[in-house]
């Protein structure tokens, strides 16, 4: 199949989803909204201490933020679902095979979620927040706050994705497992400057909070190759 032709089809694919998607993300989002202030009380009383507003607007936006995320979240299996049919039909991925790549992409975007938030998160806003002193008291935007720990929640949850995208890789024919066996070197400098860039402090522990889980995977998705013979 041409490739102009397997992104036609992806496109059609992803249409005949995307309006139920859609909806049922808004009305999720409408639900959760108006559970946002325990959601954050409990995110709050992990990660932080006390929050402020600067705007009259700011509490209001940090809900609709947080109720956002959280929908996304949730949703998270239905996306994912969504995208590998969409992703199956031009490359030729069905049955048994769409379920395994439907099931770990779900299972390693959570444990990557919550990776982050129980471990990666704490260490680093406390690492930061040590910087404070008598004469430099930390005040935190409720705003920022919501912003700062979605975003890196999101980006350790769709990093901890490189396993299953490395074997889809492999399986379609766009890169053979002796590719990322040879290019270990490089894949260790590309990961640490993604550990580098993503991680909330810039110190080397935190660093490799980070950068050592997603080696691992990258040598896990080797051995999952190997194992299953694919792309060999």
């Amino acid at each position: 199949m041409a490739a102009h032709t397997k992104i036609i089809t992806l496109i059609a694919e992803l249409r005949k989803s995307i309006r139920n998607l859609a909806l049922a993300f808004v009305c999720s989002a409408l639900v959760i909204f108006f559970l946002s202030p325990h959601l954050l009380q409990v995110v709050q009383g992990h990660l932080a201490g006390k929050l402020y507003f600067f705007s009259v607007a700011g509490p209001f936006l940090a809900h609709v933020k947080l109720a956002l995320f959280a929908a996304l979240y949730v949703l998270m299996p239905w996306f994912t679902q969504v995208m590998w049919r969409a992703l199956g039909k031009p490359f030729r991925v069905s049955g048994g095979q769409l379920f395994f790549f439907i099931l770990f992409t779900c299972l390693l975007f959570y444990a990557g979620t919550l990776f982050c938030y129980y471990v990666t998160l704490p260490f680093g806003i406390e690492f930061l927040l040590g910087f404070s002193s008598e004469e430099l008291k930390p005040v935190i935007s409720v705003g920022q706050f919501v912003n700062f720990t979605t975003i890196f929640i999101l980006a350790f949850g769709f990093i901890f994705e490189l396993p299953i995208f490395m074997v889809f890789l492999a399986k379609v024919g766009v890169f053979k497992r002796r590719f990322y066996e040879k290019n270990r070197r490089y894949a260790i400098l590309i990961i640490s400057i993604i550990a580098a860039v993503l991680t909330p402090t810039p110190d080397v522990f935190n660093m490799l909070l980070m950068g050592a889980p997603l080696y691992l995977l990258y040598e896990s998705g080797i051995l999952i190759l190997r194992v299953l013979r694919i792309g060999a």
